[in-house]
């Protein structure tokens, strides 16, 4: 198979898995801050953890800013977010991928993929919190306000993370097997 064909099935597995992203990512229950902002309990960081898992670093970075800048292009609350969102999600399925992939894992090695997992979310949650805080001050809100109010959100991210972890590394064991078995993951997979 010639290289723009590889690179044809690489742009199919990314719009897959950044589908499945913006539709878990619209699984939810929103919940109001302190400030009268909103934070959300949802399902897409599953999906970004799992195209990390499943395709690595890159593929799964990908997919996952995409499908979630998607979601935030689409609603009216988070479409100012939707730059940050994407780098920040990019860089959660990006570690989660490199890690889990790497040497010869490539997603198959529990510990590697658990890693891979909290790291991927503990970078994405620092980001988000960080972005949060800042924005808060910025338009006006004191220190401490600002830092009650991001706390509200770090509770739930941390709910989201726990979420994400314990549902994407037991589906990814379970999905990468038959994968593995199929022609289309090898040349998806083989020069990332």
């Amino acid at each position: 198979m010639g290289k723009t064909s590889k690179y044809v099935l690489k742009i199919a597995a990314v719009g897959v898995m950044s589908a499945l992203v913006f539709a878990a990512s619209n699984i939810s229950i929103n919940l109001f801050t302190l400030l009268g902002g909103t934070t959300r309990i949802h399902l897409g960081n599953i999906m970004c953890l799992l195209s990390g898992l499943l395709f690595g670093g890159i593929l799964g970075g990908l997919s996952a800013g995409i499908g979630s800048c998607f979601f935030d292009l689409f609603n009216p609350l988070y479409i100012s977010s939707a730059p940050f969102t994407f780098a920040f999600k990019f860089l959660m399925g990006f570690i989660c991928g490199a890690i889990s992939h790497k040497g010869q894992a490539k997603g198959q090695n529990l510990k590697l993929n658990i890693i891979g997992g909290i790291s991927g979310q503990l970078a994405y949650v620092v980001l988000y919190l960080s972005k949060s805080f800042i924005e808060s001050v910025l338009v006006g809100n004191a220190p401490l306000t600002a830092l009650a109010d991001t706390g509200v959100k770090g509770a739930v991210s941390l709910v989201n993370a726990i979420i994400a972890v314990s549902v994407s590394v037991p589906l990814a064991l379970a999905i990468m097997k038959p994968l593995k078995n199929t022609g289309f993951y090898r040349l998806v997979s083989d020069s990332e």
